[in-house]
């Protein structure tokens, strides 16, 4: 289960150590993602000794695109040495799974309405204080409200027109 072995870098982490590399790993993620996309944070959960960082993608990801950004952000963590741990191929609600070498779980999730969510689980560390994250997100912080449904368009990603290279996850079904 994921946090029963401390792995090298975590071993030595407390909660806030992680929440940042957690927010690193995040960081790096949103910065492969070619164009842009806008984002906001989620919520961050916290248990005895483990810790989720969440961000949504407030950008409109249309069907016809969704592969390309399902591929793009896969091919990223394989080249970032994350281990792709499982996938679902389900073709409205999709997900992606992986491991770093330090044992922190990142998911990527498509949900209602094409919402599509990033979450960062730690493995055990050293029970700490955690501070909110300290990047900005690049459009609204939506602090205190609920966040809405992807309301940002972008030319490429929210385009309805069929993707302009083929894409792995073209043609998966339910």
């Amino acid at each position: 289960m994921l946090g029963e072995d401390k792995k090298g870098l975590a071993a030595t982490m407390d909660m806030q150590d992680a929440a940042e590399h957690a927010d690193t790993m995040l960081d790096a993620t949103f910065g492969a993602i070619k164009p842009d996309v806008e984002w906001a944070h989620g919520q961050t959960s916290s248990g005895n000794c483990d810790l989720t960082r969440r961000r949504t993608v407030m950008t409109i990801i249309s069907d016809q695109r969704r592969g390309n950004f399902l591929g793009m952000i896969e091919r990223y963590w394989k080249k970032s040495g994350y281990e792709i741990t499982a996938v679902n191929p389900n073709k409205h609600s999709p997900a992606i799974f992986a491991q770093s070498p330090e044992g922190f779980a990142i998911v990527l999730n498509v949900g209602y309405e094409g919402q599509v969510f990033f979450r960062v689980s730690t493995p055990c560390v050293e029970e700490s204080d955690v501070a909110d994250p300290t990047a900005a997100p690049n459009g609204p912080a939506y602090e205190g409200v609920a966040l809405p449904r992807p309301n940002v368009r972008s030319d490429f990603w929210s385009a309805e027109a069929p993707a302009a290279s083929p894409s792995p996850w073209a043609g998966t079904s339910s």
